[in-house]
């Protein structure tokens, strides 16, 4: 029971799905359904995946659009949000307060809509011609990912969801990179090393410009992580 409430937690959080109707309690600790982020972008990619094979009769692209729409409405565009606040703040603040404050900012800006832009045509481009359970794989490692971040990187303020997850328990934590590389080499084992090393470099890369830019993380800046890692291990599996 324990597993099922972490799990419905982690539902509730990163995705748009109505968990909450099982009237299930949250876990003592937030930190402790970091395990089943993972598990999330299961759901995620495998919805992205059923769509994508309802709509295959219409064409590659069309099907691709559907499926990234669908993945969109699944999570409430979460991660879209983090990615336009991230952007905006990374690229329209001249100082870490600034940066801080423009990705409070309900409003979106250039360099937001640039990157969502930019962002969506590659994940509607690679999904076109990878195999259409690179959707799973993907999503999979992207949430992973946020669990990278947030096990290694301070919070970047002292409030919000992320700063309450940034002293994250080791156990869930390994759970979760453990489990992330499992389904990757079950989902594609003759890709798996260039999936993970490329998700492993983004997420890097991701941390890098956090801890540059505003000096560690934010939720905004996990919800960009999910999507850089999740169009750089398309990208790969397309190709």
């Amino acid at each position: 029971m324990k597993f099922l409430r972490e799990f419905a937690a982690s539902l509730m959080l990163l995705t748009r799905l109505p968990v909450w109707r099982l009237h299930l309690a949250q876990p003592d600790r937030p930190g402790d359904a970091l395990w089943a982020y993972p598990l999330v972008g299961v759901v995620v990619g495998g919805i992205g995946m059923l769509a994508f094979w309802a709509a295959h009769s219409l064409g590659t692209l069309p099907a691709a659009i559907l499926a990234v729409t669908a993945q969109i409405f699944a999570t409430g565009a979460l991660h879209e949000d983090g990615l336009a606040d991230t952007a905006d703040g990374f690229g329209g603040g001249h100082t870490r307060e600034r940066k801080l404050e423009i990705m409070r900012d309900s409003r979106v800006g250039s360099y937001g809509v640039l990157a969502l832009v930019l962002v969506t045509l590659m994940r509607v481009v690679a999904v076109s011609t990878a195999p259409s359970v690179a959707l799973i794989a993907a999503a999979t490692l992207g949430r992973a990912a946020m669990v990278g971040i947030l096990a290694t990187t301070q919070a970047a303020r002292n409030d919000g969801l992320a700063a309450g997850l940034a002293d994250a328990p080791l156990g869930p934590v390994i759970a979760a990179l453990g489990g992330a590389v499992v389904l990757t080499l079950v989902i594609a084992p003759h890709a798996a090393f260039g999936v993970i090393s490329v998700a492993a470099l983004s997420t890097g890369l991701m941390r890098f410009l956090a801890i540059r830019q505003i000096g560690g993380q934010t939720g905004d800046v996990l919800g960009a992580t999910c999507l850089i890692v999740e169009v750089a291990v398309l990208t790969v599996l397309a190709a």
